[in-house]
């Protein structure tokens, strides 16, 4: 079980007790992202969490606050989404005070100087052009920007190379001010620790700092999909890399279960129909999967393969072949049955570690503002039946839902427009 409170200015703290454990993990999020910035600012958010690495007062550089952690066995690290940023630290149990000082630390009191600013923007733009070298990454940059266009859900979240280098101290300082206070934050601690009370008392310590002021909120994203949409970059290589999918539904839709289902189905284990007719029969395909994602204000299911660039159209074609055929029969119940099982098996695996417990707990709260214990969450998935899966199915795969992202050394559309029947 898991026990939250929020503190008289706005920051909440979660904690999730885990006896057969010798770790605790400590995380900080903090709801903001790439979907809350400007165009001028595209990657700031990102940036900024790079930066919270370079040096604070108490650990003035990089080697001093890596060492901090290094010293103790500690993982730590960082992430920047589209609705979050977070930040953890991973110790033994022994060690959870100086874990919480150290994320605390870097949470509060980063310097951004600028001649640490200067030297990490060429970081970041080494980071872009390692995305833009990695097919498989690149494809997915393209997908976004096909669904969503010249709006924040569309752009990289890393932002572009003329946004980074136009970065400044004043700009990241700013959206710290804006971003980072009290009641956009969330502390999540799961592993085996000290009694709750003790942990409140020490976090409201470490983070008496915090500002306690209202956060900028971010644009509505805008989905005006009438058609099919497909979207084609040209890039010399050996094998064509595509994403093919539909818009579905965000985070906040009762049908967000029997969607994630579906994904799984349709190619999210190794005895999936994607996996099992494009790989395995076919021998189209190394890697093929399908992904859900929902979001609090987006959503989508998408396929997506490296295939050899002869074979891309029948590839495409097979795909949409098993999208028509679950959305016009009933999924049988063995295959369902194995579906939720697998879905529930991986979810029960994953608490075993106090990262992975603290992260279920904490982005639940950051992004929903509502926490369900796994076993409500079970219970959701259980109560799914076949004809929510067939009424799913026949909702979303819809030509005015669809969308093909290709990347690969073709630059004629007419081929690929010829199946989408644009």
């Amino acid at each position: 079980m898991f026990k939250k409170i929020t503190l008289k200015n706005g920051l909440r703290i979660i904690s999730a007790f885990q006896k057969n454990t010798q770790s605790v993990t400590i995380l900080v999020l903090v709801k903001t992202g790439s979907k809350y910035e400007t165009k001028e600012i595209n990657g700031i958010s990102h940036f900024l969490e790079h930066m919270f690495f370079k040096g604070t007062k108490k650990r003035p550089n990089t080697t001093i606050i890596a060492e901090t952690l290094d010293r103790v066995g500690g993982i730590y690290n960082a992430f920047t989404g589209e609705d979050y940023t977070g930040y953890f630290a991973k110790v033994s149990s022994k060690h959870f005070d100086l874990a919480l000082d150290w994320v605390s630390d870097i949470f509060l009191n980063s310097k951004l100087e600028k001649c640490e600013i200067e030297k990490e923007k060429g970081v970041i733009v080494e980071e872009i052009n390692m995305i833009f070298d990695n097919p498989m990454s690149y494809i997915q940059l393209l997908w976004k920007e096909l669904l969503y266009k010249d709006q924040p859900a569309g752009w990289n979240i890393a932002g572009t190379k003329e946004t980074v280098r136009a970065i400044t101290q004043e700009k990241l300082f700013d959206y710290l001010k804006s971003q980072y206070v009290s009641q956009n934050t969330v502390v999540s601690i799961a592993g085996n620790f000290k009694d709750f009370n003790t942990i409140v008392k020490k976090v409201e310590k470490s983070f008496s700092k915090i500002k306690n002021k209202n956060p900028k909120n971010k644009e509505k994203v805008v989905e005006n999909q009438k058609s099919p949409g497909l979207i084609l970059k040209e890039k010399k290589t050996d094998q064509t890399n595509i994403c093919l999918g539909v818009r579905g539904y965000n985070l906040f839709c009762s049908q967000r279960y029997a969607q994630e289902i579906l994904g799984v189905i349709l190619g999210g284990m190794m005895s999936s129909r994607l996996f099992i007719k494009v790989r395995e029969r076919l021998g189209l395909a190394y890697y093929i999967s399908t992904e859900v994602s929902s979001d609090p204000d987006t959503g989508f299911l998408v396929t997506q393969a490296g295939v050899d660039n002869k074979n891309v159209l029948k590839a495409i074609t097979t795909i949409l072949k098993e999208y028509k055929e679950i959305s016009q029969k009933k999924v049988p119940e063995q295959e369902l049955k194995k579906a939720k099982e697998y879905i529930e098996g991986k979810m029960a695996l994953s608490f075993e570690t106090s990262d992975n417990l603290s992260s279920f707990y904490g982005f639940q709260e950051i992004l929903e503002e509502k926490i369900f214990t796994p076993e409500e969450i079970y219970y959701k998935i259980d109560s799914v039946k076949a004809e929510d899966i067939l009424k799913v199915a026949k909702e979303i795969f819809q030509p005015q839902r669809l969308n093909l992202a290709v990347l690969g050394p073709f630059k004629d559309k007419k081929d690929f427009e010829k199946i989408l029947k644009l």
